[in-house]
């Protein structure tokens, strides 16, 4: 058999190993999105705070009577919108199912908030119980919707952008970021209810705790390094996420 003959025979296998890394890469992205969403629910439910990300959409909620998952869409909606002022032309057309993403998380969160509605947490233990724990599959949502390197979820997305933008650390930008939108919120809770709404203890723990506990999943979970290995081909190039 020649070398081209070779060549010929793998090219096919390849591409068969290429189509089924891409599909696991996007199921495993979806239980990212589905448990994150479910974790977004259960920090609110503690009735300590809800994180940075989702504290501007938990303040209009709570003043217009729509969903949490309603106003999690619209700021989503505008999160890309920022993408793709910041960044024009080198916003990926691929990123354009960050709307899909966002329709289906959105959706979500208000599926685990009715799941959750049954179950009363009226002791400060029992809270902090529900914090803790939400924190804990934020943390666990988060490392593995990144992991497969498909598509951006708009709070990440933008992140990223003004990163890309400012050419400031990721870190710094997310800080900056995350600092706008509390202050925002509280604007928001003064202006619209009189008192102070999403924004509390809660807060303050996912701020600091989420970003150290992917971390440590990340080091710690060989499924994780499993998904990433999924986005290279066996040479170990960088797949595309299409």
């Amino acid at each position: 058999m020649t070398l081209t003959q070779r060549s010929n025979r793998r090219i096919p296998a390849m591409e068969t190993m290429r189509r089924n890394h891409l599909v696991a890469r996007y199921l495993w992205f979806a239980l990212g999105v589905m448990i994150t969403s479910f974790a977004i629910a259960l920090i609110a439910k503690s009735d300590l705070g809800v994180g940075a990300i989702s504290c501007v959409a938990y303040v209009l909620a709570e003043a217009s009577g729509l969903s949490f998952g309603a106003f999690t869409f619209i700021v989503n909606m505008l999160f890309i919108v920022g993408q793709v002022a910041l960044l024009r032309r080198d916003f990926k057309p691929v990123q354009f199912l960050q709307v899909i993403v966002n329709i289906v998380f959105s959706s979500l969160i208000d599926v685990s908030a009715l799941v959750l509605s049954p179950i009363s947490l009226t002791t400060l233990p029992a809270q902090a119980v529900a914090l803790a724990v939400g924190c804990f599959l934020l943390a666990l949502g988060i490392a593995i919707e990144v992991a497969p390197n498909v598509i951006l979820v708009p709070g990440e997305g933008i992140v990223r952008a003004i990163n890309a933008v400012t050419q400031k650390p990721f870190g710094s930008c997310k800080a900056a970021f995350d600092t706008t939108l509390v202050v925002v919120a509280l604007a928001l809770s003064f202006l619209l209810l009189g008192r102070v709404a999403g924004v509390g203890v809660g807060t303050v723990v996912s701020a600091v705790a989420v970003g150290r506990i992917v971390n440590v999943l990340n080091r710690h979970m060989p499924v994780l390094a499993h998904i990433s290995s999924l986005t290279r081909d066996a040479m170990g190039a960088p797949e595309e996420a299409l």
